[in-house]
């Protein structure tokens, strides 16, 4: 008995340091596409100052407060678990959930302003205006794009967790998978904090 215990123990702790080294290896990713931006508004800095005058601060504004308000759910839901709290687990799960489906929905409204005024990679609006156009508006769907995948891919691992829990398969003292949905939600959350002033705020 004791030495299943430690072979369960040991596969949580795989767990925990297999989801460290995603996310290292994801920051490291965004780090790369934000360096790029940085380089790029150096020498474009006109030109992206004004194109970023074409997006949204207030969804922009909105989707920051939903993703914030979404990590302190799951936060939540994380605590009232260790707590043996299932009911309040699941409800916290569940706003965390709808929080991320409202995200992309704001999400999409603003993609699709963008692709009625032509300015998405390889219109011909878009191709027609500079260099410095074309990338920075190549960059806002890439790197916000790339991030909304990492949200539809963290609602599906909150569902997941959301069935297991209601499963008792996730309870106070087996939690590993739970904690792995909670740092990857918190991830998603990181990368958004940089994503919003870099696109939105700085001039």
């Amino acid at each position: 008995m004791d030495h299943a215990l430690v072979l369960e123990h040991r596969d949580d702790k795989a767990s925990r340091i297999g989801m460290w080294l995603f996310i290292f290896t994801e920051l490291i990713l965004f780090s790369g596409l934000f360096l790029v931006f940085t380089v790029l508004r150096l020498r474009y800095h006109e030109v992206f100052h004004l194109a970023a005058r074409e997006l949204d601060i207030t969804i922009g504004t909105i989707n920051s407060i939903i993703l914030l308000l979404s990590g302190m759910t799951m936060g939540i839901s994380f605590l009232a678990n260790q707590k043996g709290e299932r009911k309040l687990t699941l409800r916290m799960l569940w706003v965390t959930l709808v929080l991320g489906i409202v995200f992309l929905v704001n999400k999409y409204f603003e993609w699709e302003v963008k692709y009625s005024h032509g300015l998405y990679p390889g219109s011909e609006d878009l191709i027609g205006l500079s260099y410095g156009d074309i990338m920075f508006f190549g960059l806002y769907f890439f790197m916000t794009g790339l991030h909304a995948l990492h949200v539809i891919i963290g609602l599906v691992f909150i569902m997941v967790v959301i069935w297991r829990v209601s499963a008792d398969s996730i309870n106070s003292t087996n939690y590993a998978h739970l904690e792995n949905c909670s740092l990857y939600w918190h991830m998603i959350d990181l990368i958004w904090i940089f994503l919003f002033p870099l696109f939105y705020l700085i001039n």
